[in-house]
Order: C-alpha cells, then structure tokens, then sequence
C-alpha cells in the first residue's frame, strides 16, 4: 500500500513539473505599423519630396469653408546650405498628388502640384514651379485645345516616366448626360523647352481613328452581290445581242 501511494505521488509530481515547464507567454504579434500623423486645421493636406540629400519640399494646403477653394504653399528646405524658403499660391480644387521631375535635364527639379475641382469645364489644374537655388519660377500649364478636349469628361491621370510628365484619361461618346465611354484614352507626353511646357498627344483622336477604321472597312455582302448581279447580266444581254447578230448574217 505504501509502494503504491509513493509511486502515484511520484507521477503526480513529474506531471505537475511538466506542466509547470510549459511556455505560458503569448505568442509574439508583428509590431503594428505607425499611423500617419493627422493634420490640424485649417491644413488639408501635405507630402514630402525629397529631391536629393539635404534638399526637400514639404507640399501642404490649407483653407477653411469651401473645400473646393484654398491655398497651398512649398516649403523648400536646403539644410546643407541652411536655407529656407517659402512659395504659396491660390488653390481651385483639393490636391490629389504632387510631381516631382526634371523634364528639361538642366539639374534644376520641377514640382507639380495636382488639383481636382468640380468644375464642368477644366476637372484639373496643375501648378507648376521649377526651383533654381532659392528661386521658384512659376510655369504656367498649358491647357486642352478643342481637339484635344472632345469627348473629356475628366478622371484624369498623372504619372512620371523616363523623366516627363504623362497624362491620360478616357474618351467619351456624346454629350451631357447620354455620353458613354467610348473605350479608348487619350494620352500627352509633357516636357519643357525654355521654361514653356512642349505637349505630344501619342494617341490619335478616338473620332479620327473610328472615322478611318471606317473608311477602310471592305465593302459589305450586299454590295458585292449587288456588283456581280449587274456583271452577270451585263454579260448575258452581250451575249444574246451577238448571238441576234450572227442568226441575221445566216439568214441573209
């Protein structure tokens, strides 16, 4: 009797010892990423660029009431020559991104600033300013021509590539509120030459590319038929005036 309550008083102390051995932490959680710092009013918005080491641009707006009016200014920090700057400007519309370029390849960086209003007519502003030294020399963006703006209707978008500013957005079919997309875009490549923006459309219109697929298209069934029908007869009546011919020489 003894033996059996030592040996079941053994078995329960190696199995009180196992389970005290056991990890009782929680596992590990990945570390949560830190939330974006919210901005105070009157500031709507803001992003850094950072054009080279000790050279960047802090892009913020700001306004109070009207969302679609404002204000937006370009805080240019030179640490390595201990300059600061300032270059501030009206907004029509909210910024939706900012660009940072060097389209002319003269070492002096261009900062675009993108707007969205809701505005009928032009959806979208770019403020434009290339920054030399300390200096901030506004270029003004050029606008759509007529032909360029058939079938807008906004959604447009920016991007940067191989050094210039490129812009697309859909085409439309119709007018007002019966217009459709059409299914095609159109897209610029803006550069600059001589402080003055240069614009290449590199899609053709979608009313000059529908018009040519148009004119190019084969002729339709009916109109074939329609042409070896008259072939046909045009053959058969020549053939029985000849045949009218040589019956009048016989009978002669």
């Amino acid at each position: 009797m003894n033996n059996r309550y030592y040996l079941f008083a053994l078995a329960m102390s190696a199995l009180m010892a196992g389970c005290g051995s056991k990890d009782t932490k929680t596992p590990a959680t990945a570390p949560s990423a830190p939330k974006k710092p919210e901005l105070m009013a009157p500031f709507r918005y803001h992003k850094l660029v950072e054009v080279s080491p000790g050279q960047s641009y802090d892009i913020l707006s700001w306004g109070r009431g009207s969302e679609e009016a404002g204000a937006f200014m370009i805080l240019h920090s030179d640490s390595a020559g201990i300059k600061y700057t300032t270059t501030t400007g009206d907004l029509n519309g909210a910024i939706v991104d900012v660009y940072n370029s060097d389209m002319d390849a003269d070492g002096n960086p261009e900062i675009l600033v993108q707007t969205k209003s809701k505005d009928t007519v032009n959806y979208v502003s770019v403020y434009a300013f290339e920054f030399n030294d300390s200096k901030a020399n506004k270029i003004d963006f050029p606008k759509l021509t007529s032909s360029q703006r058939k079938g807008y209707r906004g959604s447009d978008n920016f991007f940067i590539r191989d050094g210039k500013l490129m812009r697309e957005f859909p085409i439309y079919d119709g007018s007002g509120k019966d217009a459709k997309p059409s299914g095609a875009k159109r897209q610029f490549e803006y550069g600059l030459r001589g402080n003055e923006f240069t614009v290449k459309q590199l899609s053709k219109d979608s009313s000059e590319v529908s018009k040519k697929v148009a004119d190019n298209s084969p002729a339709k069934a009916d109109d074939k038929k329609s042409s070896s029908d008259d072939n046909k007869s045009e053959k058969k009546s020549s053939s029985s005036s000849s045949s009218k011919k040589k019956h009048k020489r016989h009978r002669g």
